[in-house]
């Protein structure tokens, strides 16, 4: 697909073929945080304490809204702020984030993403703020501080398409798109400058349109979620780019893949796809994909559209279709244990990205 999607075809695509990332969250070892949750329906955003005990009461909505249907949430590493990525002017909306929930919204960018945005994502050392979106250039980065969004910075050579997801290296020496239209992910160096010139391809590409990236935490391998069989695609990564691609996981994801993510522990990886089981987990290693852990007993109760382990590793959350639209289990080198206990106060609709903070 190379044609620029309108707000509807977008919502469709991630529906029927879709689609951060900062966890809190520990079976039994955490000592507290807050996990936030991107949706469809007002409030767009819902955040709440988080343990190792599970859910704690909702935080308070902010005062200013986002503007419309959430996609993409992401805190910054060190606490300070949080930011939607969604579908209306400005497309990226950004608070000061405390202990005492959100702050007054910060200005928006001077120059705005192009289009509805689909996933956010902050530099790891806080510096920065990368937005994927469906218009052209498809991805927009902008310095960040504490007085929030800085001066644009200049357009990489573009992805082909729609930019579908976006996520800093953690070393924060490079930067990936996931989008529509082959090659289906693109990658730039990263530096206080911004861009860098891209990385040429990987030398086989994903088999499809690409809905979601990750890198492993130290930035040795990067995986891409797409909608064609093998449904994810990994590939070894260095200074110099993308590496080999990884031998395909010997049971693979059910459908076509939303969104991928590497434990921060690098031994874990995990992909969310169309059809049931909804969720695949294998063990990850430098050779690669290990044999599939057994599914849940619970399954998500729709599609996911989002997926991510917290910074110990010791979790895993879903974002998903169907109420209560965020499942979230404990997580140990046996796989899933017994979901935790739905929020007291549910998202109001579809679930399509969760990010935690400890």
């Amino acid at each position: 697909m190379v044609e620029q999607l309108t707000m509807v075809s977008l919502e469709e695509q991630l529906l029927l073929n879709s689609f951060e990332k900062v966890f809190m969250g520990a079976a039994g070892s955490s000592s507290g945080g807050y996990v936030a949750v991107a949706h469809f329906s007002s409030p767009y955003v819902t955040v709440y304490p988080w343990s190792g005990s599970g859910f704690g009461t909702k935080i308070a909505n902010p005062s200013t809204l986002p503007k419309s249907e959430g996609y993409g949430v992401s805190f910054v590493p060190d606490g300070s702020a949080i930011a939607v990525a969604h579908n209306s002017s400005p497309y990226v909306t950004a608070y000061p984030w405390s202990s005492s929930g959100f702050g007054t919204k910060f200005a928006n960018p001077s120059t705005l993403p192009t289009g509805n945005a689909t996933g956010v994502d902050f530099a790891p050392d806080g510096s920065a703020i990368a937005v994927s979106h469906n218009s052209s250039p498809y991805v927009t980065a902008y310095p960040w501080s504490g007085s929030g969004f800085g001066t644009k910075f200049a357009n990489p050579t573009l992805p082909t398409g729609t930019g579908t997801g976006v996520a800093f290296s953690p070393d924060g020496a490079a930067i990936a798109v996931s989008h529509l239209s082959s090659p289906r992910i693109s990658a730039y160096p990263w530096s206080g400058s911004g861009f860098g010139s891209k990385f040429a391809n990987p030398s086989t590409l994903p088999n499809g349109d690409g809905y979601g990236v990750s890198f492993q935490s130290d930035s040795s391998a990067i995986a891409v979620a797409h909608v064609t069989n093998p449904f994810i695609s990994a590939y070894s990564w260095s200074g110099s780019g993308f590496g080999t691609r990884f031998a395909n996981p010997s049971s693979l994801p059910a459908g076509s893949g939303n969104d991928v993510d590497i434990s921060p522990d690098g031994s874990f990886i995990s992909v969310v796809d169309q059809t049931s089981p909804y969720i695949s987990a294998y063990p990850w290693s430098g050779s690669g994909f290990g044999t599939k852990f057994a599914n849940p007993a619970t399954l998500p109760p729709g599609r996911p559209q989002g997926v991510s382990f917290s910074p110990d590793s010791l979790a895993l959350a879903v974002a998903h279709i169907g109420s209560p639209f965020l499942s979230i289990y404990p997580w140990s080198s046996s796989g899933f244990g017994t979901r935790f206990a739905n929020p007291a106060t549910l998202p109001p609709e579809l679930g399509t990205s969760v990010a935690f903070l400890e």
